[in-house]
């Protein structure tokens, strides 16, 4: 994190300190911020361009066509420098895919990395819908579609409580006391220093009501999925770094979703690797 990034946090840090929240426990809560990247429509906002919503679907013929339907398309040459502390290919394009509703413990989406240069074929976008449902066509239609700008930003936690190792009750985030004026804190001047878009590259998950992190939620499915034979990840025995490569904010645009959240996770030492297929999606959607 930059100096000039941290110092976007006064607002914060005033607010704190005006509910009187000991300046080292606010500093203890800051050091947890991430950067990510915000991804919003292209209009007269800065930026660059780095992928848009929607358009040509365009993969590698020794790729199968998705099982769901396509969101979006990231340039990572184009995202700015620090952008996130993912270890994210330097170039080429992830390409996102989701269907907004719950999975019942199976994966709701993937992701594809294109690598700069390959050859590629245009896919028909509705070959998810096999059965061609009428519903999932109005569905699909109502997805975003256009060129996104992409901006650096700063991230704090949403949630306020995990579930220690071994055991089966939620406590408060250990270590911060303050954890639950903190996370509302942020909700409250989040909009003066970070203001959230439609798309979210890495930084803390968020969705319409959060307790606990969608991350651990996500990473708890997958193992569930694996153990039950419905999902190939593999999950590694023992590995918990997990993190959010990207979040959609579905609900701002698909019809009949409102309240939705997409959150695409995948394990650190996998993302290094570039083992996109073992991205596990999940939905948050609350009907």
């Amino acid at each position: 994190m930059t100096p000039e990034m941290r110092a976007r946090f006064g607002p914060f840090r005033e607010e704190a300190a005006a509910q009187g929240i000991p300046a080292d426990d606010v500093e203890r809560w800051l050091a947890m911020a991430r950067p990510c990247t915000t991804l919003t429509p292209a209009g007269d906002e800065a930026g660059p361009v780095a992928g848009r919503f929607g358009g040509p679907l365009l993969l590698p013929a020794d790729i199968p066509d998705p099982a769901h339907p396509f969101v979006a398309s990231v340039d990572l040459s184009a995202l700015p420098a620090d952008a996130t502390d993912l270890p994210l290919p330097p170039d080429g394009h992830l390409l996102f895919f989701a269907l907004p509703e719950p999975g019942d413990g199976r994966p709701v989406g993937s992701v594809v990395h294109v690598p700069a240069g390959a050859a590629v074929t245009r896919r028909d976008t509705r070959s998810w819908n096999a059965r061609d449902n009428d519903e999932y066509h109005e569905l699909f239609a109502s997805y975003p579609q256009g060129p996104l700008r992409a901006s650096v930003d700063v991230s704090l936690p949403y949630h306020q409580f995990v579930v220690p190792p071994g055991e089966r009750e939620a406590v408060y985030l250990p270590g911060h006391p303050h954890c639950s004026e903190l996370v509302e804190i942020w909700e409250n001047t989040q909009d003066g220093i970070a203001p959230a878009g439609p798309l979210q590259i890495g930084g803390y998950a968020d969705e319409e009501a959060v307790e606990f992190d969608p991350v651990d939620i996500a990473a708890s499915t997958a193992a569930d999925a694996v153990e039950a034979g419905r999902w190939d990840g593999p999950v590694p025995a023992g590995a918990a770094d997990w993190v959010l490569l990207a979040d959609w904010y579905a609900g701002r645009h698909v019809r009949n979703r409102e309240g939705s959240t997409v959150h695409w996770v995948i394990q650190r030492e996998d993302l290094a690797a570039r083992r996109f297929e073992r991205v596990f999606t999940t939905v948050f959607w609350n009907p």
